[in-house]
């Protein structure tokens, strides 16, 4: 492996003080400039007063997860690669961290040279992407309108391919079917994930476009008969302010007794006028409301009382391994008690072993979504990889 000329800087961020020292160790003798963080705040800190060739990052810290931390880097500079870490694997963390758009997901311990060729490859990337810009900018292109455009026609052969895979939510009790979860898929090579369709569609302004094509495809499944139950489905938070959610003439709408929007609690709605009046439109159309991610957002508390959930999801962050730690049984069941207490429903996300499956039902957990139960797969299908990326 070679380097160029000039070290490249590398943002290292990891909770674990002594891997910490490690892995800068490792990087600086390797010919890098690190700067090192022990936590997700210290590390945003460190972005806004400097550049970075690449960032690597593990995924469970205290405060800021990993995950959000690529987010919030994702909005700030998206040609900056991450490299995701973690001790503790799972299929989806692994789907979350490509969908959030890290180039590389590494699985603690990592050997020296897997870690040295990932980060080598990751600053390319990043390099490569710098070089497009800085040549379009010595022509005199102006980049902005020739990709907009592009892209503006890649997502249109990508809603042309738009197709939806379900994943099951089952009673914690007996295992059986309770609901299924609408996640949007594409078969556009362009855009091989989730995260990256949405993206797009948040460059183009084009998310109420995608939203109502969403919200037709999960229609016409439940008007086919091939859905049985109700079907949870994600909103983006621009979507509330698309009046077409809100018409009672839309084919979702007919259906509304069925459905289940969840809210992300990931998501900021401050920019959203009228939460409240929106959120008690669609309970008039028959929508009930769901919050997702509880645990990992910026709202807490407050998103709680704004939207008045019928249901909660609980984050896997706090389900993973959750038999195996005794302060995270506690937070769940407190959480499962008060949710009761207040008549929500509670769905545990990210269950993927049976000692995770028996620790929330024997919290009094009512519902559980994860890769134990079955992965996303499309309607009358087996296709459950791509499905599930």
């Amino acid at each position: 492996m070679s380097l160029p000329a000039h070290p490249k800087r590398i943002l290292l961020v990891e909770d674990d003080e002594p891997l910490l020292g490690l892995l800068q160790e490792n990087l600086v003798r390797a010919g890098y400039e690190v700067t090192a963080c022990s936590d997700g705040c210290s590390a945003l800190s460190a972005l806004a007063g400097s550049t970075y060739d690449a960032v690597l990052s593990d995924i469970r810290m205290p405060g800021l997860q990993g995950l959000e931390l690529l987010s919030a880097i994702q909005e700030q500079e998206l040609d900056l690669p991450v490299v995701l870490l973690t001790g503790r694997p799972s299929m989806e963390s692994a789907v979350k961290a490509i969908e959030y758009g890290a180039v590389s997901y590494l699985i603690k311990p990592v050997s020296n040279v897997k870690l040295l060729e990932t980060v080598d490859r990751a600053v390319k990337l990043g390099t490569l992407a710098r070089l497009k810009r800085e040549a379009l900018s010595a022509i005199g292109f102006d980049r902005n309108p020739g990709e907009h455009g592009a892209l503006d026609t890649t997502m249109t052969r990508a809603l042309d391919a738009l197709w939806m895979a379900y994943q099951p939510i089952v009673s914690c009790a007996d295992g059986a079917i309770y609901a299924h979860e609408a996640l949007v898929r594409s078969d556009a090579p362009e855009f091989p994930n989730a995260g990256a369709l949405i993206g797009a569609a948040e460059r183009l302004g084009r998310i109420p476009e995608l939203g109502e094509a969403i919200r037709g495809q999960v229609s016409a499944a439940l008007e086919s008969g091939a859905l049985q139950g109700p079907v949870f489905l994600n909103l983006h938070p621009s979507d509330l302010g698309d009046d077409s959610l809100f018409d009672p003439r839309a084919p979702l709408s007919r259906h509304a007794h069925r459905v289940v929007l969840e809210i992300t609690e990931r998501a900021r709605l401050d920019g959203i006028p009228d939460v409240p009046d929106r959120i008690t439109a669609l309970r008039d159309l028959g929508f009930r409301i769901a919050i997702d991610d509880l645990g990992a957002g910026y709202a807490g508390l407050s998103s709680l009382a704004t939207l008045a959930p019928e249901i909660v999801k609980i984050d896997m962050a706090l389900v993973r391994d959750m038999d195996l730690h005794q302060l995270k049984r506690k937070l769940f069941a407190s959480i499962v008690s008060v949710c009761r207490d207040l008549r929500i429903l509670v769905v545990a996300e990210g269950v993927e072993r049976e000692g995770e499956r028996e620790a929330v039902r024997s919290a009094g957990c009512e519902l559980a979504q994860g890769f134990l139960f079955g992965g996303p797969v499309a309607l009358g299908t087996s296709r459950t990889r791509s499905a599930a990326l």
